[in-house]
């Protein structure tokens, strides 16, 4: 599917089996179902609501922007300044390549997840990761109110607001903002 800005402003749309090569593709759509699909994209999906996503392979930048009530799973996302201001997003068994990761974004969670990249999950509300892995990421966390599982170690943490890290190792944690009052628990293991 090769298109310029298209599938605007649509309801409960099904996508299969396809690829897609479509700037600014999906704005403003609701109840979108989409699996088994390749797509490449800017802007991919900005506004919209109620989204499900299986084995969805994705490109691009600036993705998910300000969507709501959406769910992904078995996705593989590689996106630069996804899932900002997102709203009750749940992540599922995918991997999530980029920097910048769902910045102000509110009620997202992620399981099972791979994160890889620059400063991920910064300035969110209610944000809740379980049995999470990330991979090469910085500075993350700035100003979030977190709940989190990390299965593996962390480069840096930087002043997460609330809530409780807990993480098999970081390298660097930095607290330099009398605001941040979250706690960092390191754990040589987990439950499952």
């Amino acid at each position: 599917m090769y298109g310029i800005k298209a599938l605007r402003e649509c309801d409960r749309v099904k996508i299969a089996d396809c690829d897609i090569i479509s700037p600014e593709f999906g704005w403003f759509v609701r109840g979108l179902e989409m699996r088994d699909t390749s797509a490449e994209s800017e802007y991919f999906m900005m506004r919209s609501e109620r989204l499900t996503f299986d084995k969805v392979r994705f490109k691009g930048k600036y993705s998910f922007q300000y969507i709501s009530d959406s769910v992904f799973t078995d996705c593989e996302f590689d996106t630069k300044d996804a899932f900002w201001h997102a709203k009750n997003v749940t992540v599922k068994n995918s991997i999530i390549k980029g920097e910048y990761l769902a910045w102000y974004s509110e009620g997202l969670t992620l399981e099972n997840c791979t994160i890889i990249g620059t400063q991920p999950l910064c300035y969110c509300k209610d944000l809740k990761l379980i049995n999470c892995k990330m991979t090469d990421t910085d500075l993350s966390f700035e100003r979030s109110d977190v709940d989190a599982t990390i299965l593996t170690e962390v480069i840096s943490i930087k002043n997460p607001r609330s809530g409780e890290i807990r993480v098999r190792g970081v390298t660097e944690t930095i607290m330099d903002d009398p605001e941040a009052k979250g706690r960092i628990i390191i754990k040589d293991s987990f439950n499952k």
